[in-house]
């Protein structure tokens, strides 16, 4: 941690210079609630928390002008607990995201630790945000992040946008193990918009350790939101599944009504399907402040044991409830 410390006290200390030769800006985000928990074996459990609507974070970025519409750019962010001072993302100082590339007419190009292009393509759908208790990654199948990645972005051409990702294994003697591949093709046309993406990783000999594919859609009705996805997860051992997802998102006053509902649909012997309802509302108190408070609930089958996360946390029961409050800086 100390040397995390001393990271963030450099990088603060240099970002005056380096403004001066590049666009570099410091930026985060505190968000903290507290959180009642049920239904686990372990008995229903009360707690203060950080990350329940989205990780806490600090970070720095910047972008610098190349010349003929070419521009560099980076970024570097790291994941807070702010209820204990400590660092999320299994401890790596800079685990959120730590990329550095190239913005061009040919789109962008970028190296490093970055989201995976099928972790976005759920979030852009979830009417939660893969965040608070209706989190839909509680049930979905999916890789939020990939690390050795190099993701090339196109620009949109005619309603038409597109992501290839490719994550290096980095293991001596075997080219494919570790290795991680995703993709996105996303198409806008007027209120609606609907996407393709995958996810493919291997484990360190080189075989498959998992597989995703989803397909969406997404309809601005007007007076808000509602999407649709359906996710194919069948590529490790043992696991063939079914996710389907249903969401709304409805502006009210000067806040957000969020609902979904998502269904684990299991293929294999044990039959251990999952249903998830989650409802939630978030106030703005400002422009980056927030209120929320959120539900949600899994009916597990046959012996199944998902459970009621939120943006970083897993959960411990198939119920929780969550109000808490979400700054951006």
């Amino acid at each position: 941690m100390r040397n995390s410390i001393t990271t963030f006290t450099l990088l603060a200390a240099v970002t005056g210079s380096a403004a001066a030769q590049t666009a570099v800006s410091v930026y985060g985000l505190m968000d903290l609630g507290v959180v009642a928990e049920s239904g686990g074996p372990g008995g229903s459990l009360l707690k203060l928390t950080s990350g329940i609507s989205a990780g806490s974070r600090i970070g720095f970025r910047g972008t610098e002008d190349l010349g003929g519409g070419l521009k560099a750019k980076f970024v570097i962010e790291s994941g807070i607990a702010a209820d204990t001072g400590g660092v999320t993302q299994g401890g790596l100082v800079y685990g959120r995201q730590a990329f550095v590339g190239l913005d061009g007419q040919f789109g962008s190009l970028t190296a490093g630790r970055q989201y995976a292009p099928h972790f976005l393509a759920i979030d852009d759908v979830d009417p939660f945000g893969t965040g608070l208790a209706g989190n839909s990654t509680n049930l979905m199948g999916t890789t939020a992040r990939m690390s050795n990645a190099l993701v090339y972005t196109t620009p949109v051409l005619v309603g038409f946008s597109a992501q290839a990702a490719y994550g290096f294994g980095e293991v001596a003697g075997i080219r494919s193990g570790l290795r991680q591949i995703g993709a996105r093709v996303n198409y806008a046309t007027g209120s609606l918009t609907f996407g393709l993406a995958y996810h493919g990783a291997n484990d360190a000999l080189g075989a498959r350790a998992g597989k995703n594919t989803l397909v969406s859609g997404k309809y601005d009705f007007g007076a808000g939101w509602a999407s649709v996805a359906y996710n194919i997860n069948d590529g490790a051992p043992g696991v063939d599944n079914r996710d389907i997802l249903l969401g709304v998102s409805v502006p009210v006053a000067a806040g957000t009504i969020m609902a979904s509902y998502v269904r684990k649909d299991d293929r294999t012997a044990l039959n251990q399907d999952a249903n998830q309802v989650g409802v939630g509302y978030m106030y703005d108190l400002s422009k980056r402040t927030a209120l929320y408070t959120s539900y949600a609930r899994i009916d597990n089958k046959s012996g199944a044991t998902y459970t009621v996360g939120s943006a970083i946390e897993a959960g411990s029961g198939n119920r929780a409830f969550n109000v808490g409050v979400r700054h951006r800086f």
